[in-house]
């Protein structure tokens, strides 16, 4: 994945909206953690590398997902390559998902923002 790389830590915002596909809930309770275990994992070298997790939300009202996991990366590569390790970690096979980045806008820094412009 090649695009622009932002250079300011948090200047890309990926939003990862998920709901459990029915067959989670037949894999044994042990394996469910273990998955668990390896997919936390992944996100603590994602943080490690800079990576800020800024929290899981349900979603209400008319939407294919249950919840939604709020991240921001240094640049859309690092959130790729985050998404690609949970992948071949089988997260994919388990849960379906849907994911959107968005790029910090010239001058704004996403988490390190420090005001809220409205515009016309």
């Amino acid at each position: 994945m090649t695009d622009k790389q932002n250079t300011v830590a948090g200047s890309c915002l990926w939003l990862h909206y998920t709901r459990p596909r029915p067959h989670w809930y037949l894999v044994p309770a042990e394996k469910q953690g273990e998955l668990q275990a390896a997919w936390a994992a992944i996100a603590q070298a994602a943080q490690g590398k800079g990576a800020l997790y800024q929290g899981r939300y349900h979603i209400r009202g008319q939407h294919d997902f249950e919840t939604v996991d709020v991240w921001t990366f240094a640049s859309s590569q690092a959130a790729f390559d985050y998404w690609n390790t949970l992948v071949s970690a089988k997260y994919s096979e388990f849960f379906a998902f849907s994911n959107n980045i968005g790029l910090a806008l010239s001058g704004e820094h996403g988490a390190g923002a420090s005001r809220i412009e409205h515009r016309l």
